[in-house]
């Protein structure tokens, strides 16, 4: 039997049409359309619709998709009552993986696993995973609820119902664009997890519950914080960079830097490196952005490697105005796009994942001893 690498590196998995990388290229697309065409020209909503569709909507199809993301933003009344007595130093990560499982218990398809019933369900899981985060923020803080705008997109929406303030327009682009970003990225941690659970023919609801707890691990979605938290505790670029050379020769490895997949830069961080600069210029946060260049320049003469999708997005969304332990949870907001693109996948070919183990234990065969013969 082969045997694959430590942690199944350069192992094909499952076939996908869904999401396409070219590590060595920096190549990055949804269904054929390039990240870099994505991030120019399409919003949230429609790559929403592309993953879940294979194909870009026409006007009525998207309208029709708002139109469904808006009418189900509100939650379950039990979900909300569990917010509000969720303990305010909870970790937001917790608190999502359990809400988001509360929701399967509330919804009366959850057990129906047509097609339909899970294109439906997979759009309550879209709508309402931002009304999670965005509605424990505000409690955890003594503050209210604020109702979501009809009248708002995906984005804008998002950073109204956590700030309690309209963005402008840059604000809006800038994290409608963060979230099209992070919006799927093939067989990651989480998108596995999420697929091995629902090749066991399990609810969509699980599916996802096992993502969102595969992606709060640090080794996966919660870099961009250890980043920002880097990036704060320095009161200078020249300071931040000698801190950076300090840990590099004690071999301590420098979040949001090098990637499992790229082995050139990622493409996804050179448009969040615009975004945190022209960002960071607005909300006088320019700093960070200045840090973040310098230790970036100096990882990469020193050790080679290539910021990835953390490094940046944690100034930008700094800037924005998102406390630093919703990082991952926003994450998993823009993820879950491509989270329920790939269950709905496994869904319509299913075929259980069942790997094997290149077994390295004691021979077969060991002799019994009676418990009062064992050293």
């Amino acid at each position: 039997m082969a045997v694959a690498g430590a942690g199944l590196e350069g192992v094909v998995a499952t076939s996908s049409k869904i999401c396409f990388i070219d590590g060595g290229q920096g190549i990055l697309s949804y269904f054929g359309y390039n990240i870099h065409t994505l991030a120019d020209h399409a919003t949230f909503e429609e790559v929403i619709y592309l993953l879940w569709n294979g194909r870009l909507p026409n006007k009525q199809e998207l309208a029709q998709l708002k139109s469904a993301l808006v009418a189900e933003r509100e939650l379950p009344n039990e979900v909300t009552a569990f917010l509000k007595t969720a303990p305010k130093s909870g970790a937001p990560m917790d608190v999502l993986r359990t809400a988001v499982s509360m929701l399967g218990l509330y919804d009366p398809l959850a057990a129906d696993n047509s097609e339909e019933a899970n294109v439906k369900k997979a759009v309550k899981l879209m709508a309402r995973v931002a009304t999670i985060v965005t509605t424990y923020d505000r409690l955890r803080n003594g503050k209210e609820m604020v109702p979501g705008n009809p009248n708002l997109g995906y984005a804008a929406n998002f950073l109204s119902t956590l700030t309690g303030k309209t963005p402008d327009d840059l604000m809006e682009r800038v994290f409608d664009v963060a979230l099209i970003l992070h919006a799927d990225h093939e067989l990651n941690a989480s998108t596995f997890a999420a697929r091995v659970t629902a090749a066991t023919l399990s609810d969509i609801y699980s599916a996802v519950t096992s993502a969102i707890g595969a992606l709060k691990g640090p080794l996966h979605g919660g870099a961009n914080e250890d980043v920002i938290r880097m990036l704060l505790s320095t009161k200078s670029a020249d300071e931040a960079v000698e801190n950076v050379k300090k840990d590099l020769s004690n071999k301590v490895k420098i979040a949001g830097f090098g990637h499992r997949v790229y082995r050139t830069v990622d493409p996804r961080a050179i448009h969040l490196k615009k975004m945190s600069e022209e960002l960071g210029q607005r909300t006088g946060h320019r700093e960070l952005y200045e840090k973040s260049d310098r230790v970036e320049q100096t990882v990469h003469e020193l050790k080679g490697l290539n910021a990835n999708v953390d490094f940046y997005s944690a100034s930008t969304y700094y800037s924005l105005g998102i406390p630093v332990d919703l990082f991952t949870p926003i994450f998993a907001v823009s993820r879950m796009s491509g989270w329920t693109a790939h269950i709905l996948e496994q869904y319509r070919n299913n075929r259980l994942i069942r790997p094997r183990a290149d077994y390295q234990g004691a021979a077969d065969g060991q002799k019994w001893a009676p418990i009062d013969q064992r050293p």
